[in-house]
């Protein structure tokens, strides 16, 4: 008897359409995809690469460059909930499954890292102004204020009036 149902089974998808629907090219929205990352924006500071609870993110500040592990990420957003200058953002597509895991590494651009220099001079700079007129006025407030004229010792002149009183 199952063998029958089976049979008929077998026949009518034989002849028939598939029963399923093909899948969806657009995400809904709230899919997270994969990371992306502005290097015109970030500022290599590493607080990604410290978030990540899969080490997927790695920040090299002398050679100025960030690498993902694609397949390593969970997309769990926490880099790009953290990232202070907001050069992280989930993507909509999903990373490509392959044959083997892959780094990519994306460097800054030449225009970044000359903004990012003249950003930090600029900041030196105002911290030596700062400290200088710190310095300035903690001198200012120290110099000692034009002498008074001393008084005479008070024991004297008691004595003088303890010798009146006899």
């Amino acid at each position: 008897m199952a063998l029958i149902n089976f049979n008929k089974t077998v026949l009518h998808n034989l002849v028939s359409k598939p029963k399923t629907r093909k899948a969806e090219k657009e995400y809904p929205v709230g899919t997270r995809g994969h990371v992306e990352n502005d290097m015109d924006l970030c500022i290599l500071c590493g607080l990604c690469s410290i978030k990540c609870p899969t080490h997927a993110i790695t920040v090299d500040k002398n050679e100025k460059t960030w690498s993902i592990r694609p397949m390593s990420c969970i997309q769990c957003r926490c880099c790009v909930d953290n990232c202070p200058k907001k050069s992280l953002s989930m993507g909509l597509r999903f990373q490509e499954p392959g044959t083997e895991k892959v780094t990519k590494t994306f460097k800054q651009s030449e225009k970044a890292i000359a903004a990012q220099e003249a950003l930090m001079k600029a900041a030196k700079e105002r911290a030596a102004a700062a400290a200088a007129a710190k310095a300035a006025a903690a001198n200012a407030g120290n110099t000692p204020a034009p002498a008074a004229p001393e008084k005479a010792p008070a024991a004297p002149a008691q004595a003088t009036q303890d010798q009146n009183k006899e």
